[in-house]
């Protein structure tokens, strides 16, 4: 079977990741490299695995994560269809079987909040991962002025985030520790209100129930 190391390894991985930070970078956007590919990953197949899925689906998980954004090497716009595509080749090129390949491929295509949703319980893990991982390392620009967009300022503000996957009281919750002084849990809502609309269902598909904690206060 195909394991996140040998993707890790392939040149052409590597080219398209550098060239999709490349084009993310151009548009000024929050950092979309390794770290994140990286972090999505784990955070996928841990979600996977804590939900009680099979090993074979958590490093389908952690494939798919490492993957999801492969798209951007094209253009932003539509970035989970082309990558999807993109990750079904690659796939297919390493020896996966079609089956597994598609699975990763409808994953990774639904994972955007504009036009995806929680088709499988490999998606909804996915979008979980990608959706929690908020953090002030992801900003380019660092120093805060009136021209910064919300974006980066909410990023700027916090200082870690995970995710908890509560196996007693079946939810699963994205965790933040955000600097009041630089944003407000307001701001978080703003952008990240269709997102967490995105993260609720897919939770439900696994069985559980989403929350966001904040400061550790729960405000979902």
């Amino acid at each position: 079977m195909i394991t996140l190391k040998d993707l890790k390894k392939d040149e052409e991985v590597k080219v398209l990741i550098k060239t999709s930070e490349k084009q993310i970078d151009a548009l000024a956007y929050t950092e979309h490299s390794v770290r994140h590919a990286s972090i999505v990953s784990a955070w996928t197949g841990m979600i996977l695995k804590e939900t009680g899925n099979s090993p074979k689906l958590c490093k389908l998980g952690e494939i798919a994560g490492y993957l999801h954004d492969i798209g951007n090497s094209l253009s932003r716009y539509d970035h989970a269809g082309s990558g999807a595509l993109l990750a079904y080749n690659i796939l297919n090129r390493l020896g996966m079987n079609y089956s597994d390949s598609a699975e990763i491929m409808m994953a990774i295509g639904n994972h955007d909040e504009k036009n995806g949703v929680p088709v499988s319980k490999l998606s909804s893990a996915l979008i979980i991962a990608d959706k929690s991982d908020v953090h002030k390392s992801r900003v380019r620009h660092k120093v805060l002025n009136e021209d910064t967009n919300i974006h980066d300022r909410v990023n700027l503000a916090v200082n870690r985030s995970y995710i908890n996957v509560d196996k007693e009281n079946k939810r699963i919750d994205t965790v933040i520790e955000t600097d009041d002084a630089i944003c407000s849990v307001a701001d978080y809502f703003e952008i990240y209100h269709g997102r967490m609309l995105m993260c609720t269902k897919a939770a439900e598909l696994l069985g559980y129930k989403y929350g966001l904690i904040i400061n550790n206060v729960r405000m979902l």
